[in-house]
């Protein structure tokens, strides 16, 4: 299946001019002949702690624009954005389909550096989606700082999405991330973040889709753009199948 990770300058908290620039980088991945194109975290806002004003309700603007842009392009997407909930929003990736189905996924670990927890309440699960014959699972940045998540999935998942926000004062841990979660878990690790600027904060890209064995086979320098990779599940069984590593896991044993 082929990928394409839309790294986007994102104009800070202009909804408008965001769906704008996305629909462009859309249009871009379809010409590509990809099925899947990744927005990055907040595609709409840029990483707003507005939560109270910027929050759409499910269905809303920007949940709206993803379905009409599925639909139009034969693609399948995944963005976050803010989305109103209760008790609080939630910074919510969105797989949707070309078919117009939406599944959700909230943020399991706000960044309490940022202070989001106090503006965003945490997700509580996994979720992971089949793409035509890939078995995806969406995370969000800080996301990827935690193994736990992606361990959980790991026997259910070929390819995981990261959708980030990650400022280049950290970038080499994003870098050095994105490998170590997809040679742990012997799956594809897809990354996309922002670039530009905002809210004081530098962000140069650097979105890649890593494979199984850490091998990098895309990776997009500091400028907004649409960079292609193809991913295949069947690489994932052979190298689980060859190097059964996951299978010698013992979680009874990871107590102090």
């Amino acid at each position: 299946m082929e990928i394409a990770l839309l790294q986007q300058d994102i104009a800070w908290e202009n909804v408008s001019e965001n769906h704008r620039r996305a629909a462009r980088l859309l249009e871009g991945a379809a010409t590509g002949g990809a099925r899947l194109a990744i927005l990055p975290e907040m595609f709409s806002t840029g990483f707003s702690m507005d939560a109270g004003r910027l929050a759409q309700a499910p269905g809303g603007e920007s949940e709206a624009f993803l379905e009409l842009q599925a639909k139009t392009l034969d693609l399948w997407i995944i963005a976050s954005v803010p989305q109103a909930g209760t008790p609080r929003p939630r910074n919510m990736a969105l797989v949707v389909s070309p078919q117009g189905t939406v599944a959700r996924y909230a943020k399991i670990h706000p960044f309490s550096y940022a202070g989001e927890q106090n503006h965003y309440e945490a997700g509580d699960r996994v979720v992971t989606v089949t793409v035509d014959t890939v078995r995806v699972t969406p995370l969000v940045c800080y996301d990827l700082r935690f193994p736990e998540p992606f361990r959980v999935a790991a026997a259910d998942t070929e390819l995981f999405v990261v959708v980030a926000n990650w400022p280049e004062l950290r970038i080499e841990h994003w870098k050095t991330l994105l490998r170590a979660r997809a040679i742990e878990n012997q799956a594809y690790v897809a990354g996309v973040n922002r670039v530009g600027d905002g809210d004081n904060l530098h962000y140069t890209g650097d979105s890649a889709v890593v494979g199984p064995l850490g091998e990098t086979l895309v990776e997009g320098g500091s400028e907004e753009g649409v960079f292609l990779a193809n991913v295949d599940p069947e690489v994932v069984w052979k190298l689980r199948s060859r190097f059964p590593a996951l299978d010698d896991r013992r979680p009874q044993a990871y107590r102090r």
